[in-house]
């Protein structure tokens, strides 16, 4: 009896709201957009930054509710998701699905009032992760490819929310987040492999911890660092790039190159960890230089 009313308290519900919406997935994802923004406006708005940030997290909350509702006897079947709300039982499929209409409608009207655009980019965003992703996890590799779609968006959709335009300047803030998704996600496939395995999952290229999968890794990092250093050259219209903060980038990209070569070389879990903590250390620092050098410039 103690324990069931324990379970209900404030911080239990506040709890599984963070897990159901995946809330540090989300504020990153949302740290994106409002980069993307920054770097696209000529004047800051605050108003649109603050509509950004709420419209960003609901639709990320929304596709993450989603995922979890649909992959719920999955999750229950793997050590990392099994205590999550649904699956360990405190919280049910309706509760849960509530949550994630709710934070579609609001996502989508809050990102309406920016403009159409970015509204529509949002929308797309929740259904190729919650409608093509998520069902193709079980099926093959390349639902990292789908994956990768909605997980490049935010980084764009900032510059869209800030511009309402799409061209060149967004279409490489994309390229470089949709890049940088596969030695990310490849990462993290690695080192949960036998976890991911009881549900069902298939993340790495060659659905191995291989060489094949070690050199893919590799080979997307390649491309995520020179996708990262191209506003340099000027090819990408206004959005620029100094040859100092292009020289931080680089060496940011080497970085996270480091380890990916590392893991091909040592072929262990804890490379793979190693590669996702720089991965994620890496995007984030990336699109501070990119801020800072457009505001210093």
């Amino acid at each position: 009896m103690g324990n069931s009313k324990t379970s209900v308290t404030a911080p239990s519900i506040i709890s599984d709201f963070k897990e159901i919406t995946k809330m540090r997935l989300a504020l990153s994802v949302v740290f994106s957009s409002l980069a993307g923004y920054l770097l696209g406006v000529e004047t800051v708005d605050f108003k649109t930054l603050v509509l950004l940030a709420l419209g960003g997290y609901f639709m990320v909350g929304a596709s993450n509710a989603f995922n979890q509702i649909i992959e719920k006897d999955l999750d229950a079947l793997m050590e990392r998701t099994k205590n999550r709300p649904i699956p360990a039982g405190r919280m049910s499929v309706t509760t849960a699905f509530i949550i994630a209409s709710i934070f579609t409608i609001l996502g989508i009207i809050i990102l309406y009032t920016i403009n159409k655009q970015t509204a529509m980019f949002g929308a797309i965003s929740i259904f190729l992760y919650t409608c093509v992703y998520t069902p193709l996890k079980t099926k093959t590799p390349l639902s990292v490819f789908v994956g990768a779609i909605p997980g490049a968006i935010p980084f764009m959709l900032g510059w869209v929310a800030a511009t309402d335009d799409f061209g060149i300047e967004p279409g490489t803030l994309f390229a470089l987040q949709f890049f940088w998704q596969f030695p990310h996600f490849w990462a993290i496939g690695w080192f949960l492999f036998e976890d991911y395995k009881k549900g069902g999952f298939f993340m790495l290229p060659t659905g191995k911890q291989d060489k094949g999968t070690a050199v893919q890794t590799i080979m997307y990092t390649i491309w995520t660092l020179l996708v990262s250093i191209i506003p340099v050259f000027g090819f990408t219209g206004s959005l620029e790039l100094s040859i100092v903060a292009a020289i931080l980038v680089f060496i940011l990209g080497l970085g996270m190159l480091y380890f990916a070569i590392r893991l091909f070389k040592e072929m262990t879990e804890k490379a793979a960890k190693q590669l996702m903590l720089a991965s994620v250390s890496y995007i984030t620092l990336v699109q501070i230089v990119y801020v800072i050098d457009k505001f210093i410039r």
